[in-house]
């Protein structure tokens, strides 16, 4: 690996090549001529090969003088484009992020964060992985993904975890069903309606589960899917009573194609929640979208 020693050297050699000449090249760097002489003498000792024909006070490059130099010349052309590609990517000029969050998220959460981004940073290329939570925090941990948006509770190592903002399951209906007429209804009121779920393995259908656990009653599940989407539409044909979470159906619900109920007390809802890798630092893309974030839910009081 080069050090800074090695590249000072290279400097003052690259330097006297051009000039032909060790004083013009001590002048070019504003060093010593007595410090360029040195460096290109422990650069050719180090190498064990002269570099050099000293011709009085000027000089011209052997055979392995010139072969130094074009790799010199094509090493620090290298390292100067990486160093441009360095500072575009703290100005976030260029540069990749990429999130991870679950469908819900993707969809009624993280859109207008992500059309801010992309607006106030255009060169950044943002990918975007749906996933369920505990897939997602998988892909945050083994360092595929910058940072997820996940729901919590959510175990995991190799995590840093901080809660976002409370996220709140509603029962869901068709306006013309018998829970409609009620704002608030017990989760065990749901059991005597068919329920469509989400699928199991997702963080939302495992809250589900232990409440129907805890409840000690059967429950008639006649559809599981991943797709809330598909969800909301057998809803409201009234295929039965289902539970999401609010944000997912305001749209419906403002329109009077659903009807949303109430049924986990404050203290039982989950939260939204961010995850980083639990080691290194955050990218200077991710750092920014985390700021974004946090400003969108500091407007909302919960989703």
């Amino acid at each position: 690996m080069v050090n800074e020693m090695e590249l000072s050297r290279l400097e003052a050699f690259c330097a006297v090549a051009k000039e032909k000449n060790f004083t013009r090249a001590a002048a070019r760097l504003f060093r010593t001529q007595p410090a360029v002489s040195q460096a290109v003498a422990a650069l050719e000792a180090d190498l064990d090969e002269k570099l050099f024909i000293r011709l009085g006070r000027q000089v011209r490059l052997t055979q392995a003088g010139e072969i130094l130099l074009a790799h010199a010349e094509e090493a620090f052309r290298l390292l100067d484009q990486g160093r441009r590609r360095v500072a575009a990517l703290r100005g976030l000029e260029a540069g990749e992020l990429v999130v991870c969050a679950s469908d819900t998220t993707c969809c009624y959460v993280l859109p207008e964060v992500l059309g801010r981004f992309r607006g106030e940073h255009p060169g950044v290329e943002v990918r975007l992985i749906n996933r369920p939570s505990p897939a997602a925090a998988a892909l945050v941990a083994g360092y595929e993904a910058d940072l997820g948006i996940v729901t919590l509770p959510l175990e995991h190592a190799g995590l840093r975890t901080r809660r976002l903002i409370l996220r709140e399951d509603v029962a869901v209906c068709a306006p013309g069903h018998p829970l409609a007429s009620r704002r608030r209804a017990a989760f065990e009121d749901l059991l005597a309606y068919p329920l469509l779920l989400l699928d199991r393995g997702s963080n939302t259908r495992a809250y589900i589960d232990q409440r129907l656990a805890e409840a000690g009653r059967p429950a008639d599940v006649v559809m599981e899917t991943g797709s809330i989407e598909v969800i909301k539409r057998l809803v409201r044909l009234g295929f039965g009573v289902s539970i999401v979470p609010r944000v997912s159906v305001l749209e419906e619900v403002q329109a009077g194609l659903l009807t949303a109920v109430s049924v986990f007390r404050r203290a039982e809802c989950r939260h939204l929640g961010l995850i980083t890798p639990e080691k290194g630092t955050s990218s200077p893309a991710a750092e920014v979208f985390v700021r974004m974030l946090d400003e969108y839910v500091a407007k909302k009081k919960r989703l």
